[in-house]
């Protein structure tokens, strides 16, 4: 099964594209390999629970649970 977003790239942009910039072949089409969404939280890095709020609200966007990734080196002088 596909997901959402790829079918409707697949049958309605790839479409529009091709109308658009008058590619012959569909192999012309530029491809989507990877979405990535970023959050950044700011200094509310110390507060636990809204970074699972943040990690929530990613969730119900991109339909998968998100990795939270923390920053090695801070910019941030407490």
């Amino acid at each position: 099964m596909t997901q959402r977003l790829k079918t409707i790239y697949l049958e309605e942009t790839v479409k529009k594209l091709m109308q658009e910039f008058k590619y012959v072949n569909y192999h012309q089409v530029p491809k989507l390999t990877k979405i990535v969404i970023n959050r950044g939280i700011g200094e509310s890095f110390q507060n636990a629970k809204t970074v699972e709020n943040s990690l929530q609200e990613l969730t119900m966007i991109a339909g998968q649970r998100g990795i939270v990734t923390r920053s090695k080196k801070s910019d941030c002088w407490i």
